[in-house]
């Protein structure tokens, strides 16, 4: 059975003293292209989880938020350079007595300078809740998985739906397509009396030649057999393996392009205007092939 590429899942599992909770939304993508984002001090993980998430899913654009709380842990993560933060206030009073200058010098001129609040270097834990992270990630990843089945699935009932409607309409060009040597034999003898007024005599044996020739120019049975073929493996696929976006989609390829020459070849209209809708319904399956894995 196809899966979608397209799902959401939420996870959070809460251990003292660790809350760890998971977000993962995937998209569309020719590949399987991870966003990981990881608070800071756990960055050293990151491999470890894409190659977790690598195993799960084959294609698709997943992004991934991790957060971690701990309990007691710091509130403040900053430092202050109190000796930096001194130092330059006094050059910066001395600066406005030196040049006669007014007002005061404020928190907004200290900031100017940078360096004077910053970020604290945080300890490395990551080792300590990793079994948290990793089963946290595994049961979100477990619920976006049946996600993309579950939207697989309605894709597939649609794509079933239109590949009927494809397959009932080769049978209709099928039928119609009988007796096309005796449609042009009539249609030349026809075209013959009308230029010549009927009064050409017609030798029986040149027409059926002339007749023949253009019959074979339309025949479109080869074209017909190789699409009832890609219509036969595409539902094959569909039904063996999750992992086919790609085939499918060069499937539907070929399956245009043997469309495309019959309606080039075909000289009946009915038969023309068949292929169209035909045409129609197989770009309206390609939109769908595009959401899968």
């Amino acid at each position: 059975m196809i899966h979608s590429m397209t799902a959401y899942a939420r996870s959070e599992i809460v251990r003292p003293p660790y809350t760890v909770r998971v977000e993962i939304r995937s998209f569309n993508s020719r590949y399987l292209d991870i966003a990981l984002h990881l608070p800071r001090n756990h960055m050293a993980l990151e491999s470890k989880l894409q190659a977790m998430v690598a195993e799960k899913l084959n294609r698709g654009r997943v992004e991934i938020r991790i957060q971690i709380d701990e309990e007691g842990s710091k509130t403040s993560a900053f430092i202050i350079n109190e000796p930096l933060a001194t130092a330059y206030y006094q050059a910066l009073v001395d600066l406005k007595h030196h040049l006669n200058l007014e007002g005061d010098v404020t928190l907004d001129h200290l900031m100017a300078i940078g360096d004077i609040i910053q970020p604290a270097e945080i300890t490395d834990n990551s080792e300590d809740c990793w079994e948290i992270i990793r089963t946290c990630l595994s049961s979100g990843l477990s619920d976006l998985a049946e996600m993309r089945r579950n939207e697989g699935g309605l894709l597939a009932v649609d794509i079933k739906d239109r590949l009927t409607f494809i397959e009932d309409s080769l049978s209709r060009i099928e039928r119609i397509s009988e007796g096309l040597l005796r449609h042009y034999q009539k249609r030349l003898t026809d075209r013959i009396r009308a230029l010549t007024d009927e009064q050409a005599v017609i030798d029986p044996d040149r027409m059926a030649r002339e007749a023949a020739l253009l019959a074979d120019r339309s025949d479109i049975s080869e074209e017909m057999v190789r699409a009832a073929s890609h219509l036969t493996h595409f539902r094959e696929l569909m039904a063996a393996e999750p992992s086919v976006g790609r085939k499918l989609n060069f499937l539907l390829q070929e399956l245009h392009r043997e469309f495309n020459t019959m309606g080039s070849k075909t000289a009946k209209a009915e038969v023309g205007h068949i292929i169209v809708d035909v045409k129609s319904e197989i770009e309206k399956i390609r939109e769908q092939v595009q959401n899968v894995e």
